[in-house]
């Protein structure tokens, strides 16, 4: 009894104490799938801490396979134990592929990373999903934000044709618009913010219709009609073939860009890319055509259009055709995957200029925006006045021996209203007499007889005996600044270079 007591106790203990063999998780059909997962990704990570990476690598591929190929953590820890190893073109490829299942850039920051953060392909990933900076991108920002505040402040110009002003207010807000989108791109924070993607592309095919048609309001007083939508039409095809695109959800535009950026293309573009530069650049050139007529003749004609509108249509053209040719560059460059370079960037350079352009204007010289329409409205705005043309006439007569004999404008607080006084008559008349006869306000008729009189001093005062500021009280103006905006405004040159051509040519 005793014999078989001690028998069945060694078999026990025989069948406890034997070691028993790995678990080979490939062939170990019976365990519950959770808990394989689970003892596999337990696995790696001991081999991860134990620095035996290719075993750790494996182990975690098997885990991918076998549970989730989007697996965040897992592709990251896959991308760690490559680097580890030195392997960089490895660990890129799983860092792409984490970027893809959860974008988060600070993985490129991560000390696992040290030791090949210097090999060119490690950099050259960093460059292409990381957001930066750089003077291009912050030219673009800042060139449109002052679009949009442009954009804004022509609107609130009352003194500006409502349809003019409308037309060159969105004509550069989609300028702005899309140098915005360039910014998000160059920068990649199109990443960030995923909705961005083709955000300025629906304005493709407006650029031409709204620059045509404000020079053909400003040139020829063109009244709109029904007819004209039709030029709407390109519009709304490219809408309705692009909604989809922007009605997909953040992480399916998130996606497309990333897989664009993994083929070495522009994130930013459509797949349809080239298609889409190529009607563009045939609208532009089509419309840069009919502008060209309008600008030519509006050119000749010269009817009710001064020296400023006649330079502001000019160069708004020329900066056209400008963007045209930059334009057609970029085709060619995009068309060969070529993604930088000034060439590349020209066609925004232009883009940029017309902005500044306008914005310039905008502040020195609004009454532009409206062209030679804006003239010939102060004749509809006096229509029903009750200046007669005998009275009228009167008035213009004594206004001129005031200006010529009295010399008014050499006061300093000269105004409309006591204009108005030294003629006798109201203030709504001698405002009408001005423009009707003159072409042009009080303060710019007041300015035309001060800065006469000051080059007339400048070209006396051969010894340089003046001060610029001398000359400026003598004239009416109260401080340098405003008689060196208007002086050069008229002239083209500052008062101490007129005063130096001056003495210069005596």
């Amino acid at each position: 009894m005793r014999t078989l007591r001690i028998f069945i106790t060694f078999l026990f203990l025989s069948f406890y104490c034997y070691p028993s063999p790995p678990i080979d998780f490939d062939d170990y059909t019976d365990y519950p799938q959770q808990h394989l997962h689970e003892a596999q990704r337990s696995t790696a990570e001991k081999l991860f801490i134990e620095q035996k990476y290719p075993e750790a690598i494996e182990t975690y591929k098997k885990v991918l396979t076998a549970n989730d190929p989007n697996d965040s953590k897992t592709l990251k820890k896959v991308a760690q134990g490559f680097a580890a190893l030195h392997q960089t073109e490895e660990s890129v490829a799983y860092i792409e592929q984490y970027l893809y299942a959860d974008f988060n850039t600070d993985v490129f920051a991560d000390s696992w990373f040290d030791n090949i953060r210097q090999n060119p392909q490690f950099e050259a990933a960093t460059e292409k999903y990381t957001p930066k900076f750089s003077l291009w991108s912050f030219m673009y920002l800042y060139v449109a934000l002052i679009g949009f505040y442009i954009a804004i402040i022509v609107q609130f110009n009352r003194k500006v044709d409502r349809p003019a002003k409308v037309l060159i207010g969105s004509f550069i807000f989609i300028h702005s618009f899309f140098i915005l989108h360039i910014c998000l791109n160059i920068t990649n924070y199109q990443y960030k913010f995923p909705h961005s993607y083709l955000m300025s592309t629906c304005f493709s095919f407006l650029y031409g219709p709204l620059l045509y048609f404000y020079f053909k309001r400003i040139t020829q007083k063109y009244k709109f009609k029904k007819s004209d939508l039709l030029h709407l039409i390109p519009t709304v095809l490219f809408l309705i073939y692009i909604f989809p695109t922007y009605i997909m959800s953040a992480d399916e535009k998130l996606a497309m860009m990333l897989d664009r950026a993994s083929k070495g293309l522009n994130p930013g573009d459509s797949p349809d890319v080239i298609i889409i530069v190529i009607l563009k650049l045939i609208s532009l050139v089509i419309y840069g055509y009919f502008i060209r007529e309008l600008y030519l003749a509006s050119k000749n004609s010269k009817e009710h259009t001064n020296k400023e509108h006649r330079i502001w249509q000019r160069n708004i053209y020329f900066i056209h055709i400008a963007y045209v040719l930059c334009y057609a560059g970029y085709g060619i460059l995009i068309s060969n995957h070529i993604i930088s370079g000034f060439l590349y960037h020209s066609q925004v350079v232009c883009m940029a200029l017309m902005v500044m352009y306008i914005g310039y204007c905008a502040n020195i010289q609004p009454s532009v925006f409206g062209g030679s329409f804006t003239f010939n409205k102060l004749f509809f705005k006096y229509e029903k006045s009750g200046l007669t043309p005998s009275l009228s006439v009167e008035l213009k007569d004594s206004l001129i021996y005031l200006f010529d004999e009295e010399k008014i404008y050499k006061e300093n607080d000269i105004n409309l209203e006591k204009l108005a006084e030294r003629l006798n008559t109201t203030r709504h008349n001698a405002s009408q007499v001005i423009n009707e006869h003159f072409q042009m306000n009080f303060h710019e008729l007041v300015n035309k007889y001060r800065i006469s009189e000051a080059k007339q001093i400048f070209n006396e005062d051969s010894q340089r005996n003046l001060n610029i500021i001398d000359v400026a009280y003598e004239v009416g103006y109260n401080n340098k600044v405003t008689f060196n905006k208007a002086f050069k405004k008229d002239t083209q040159t500052t008062p101490s270079e007129y005063q130096r051509m001056s003495i210069e040519a005596s």
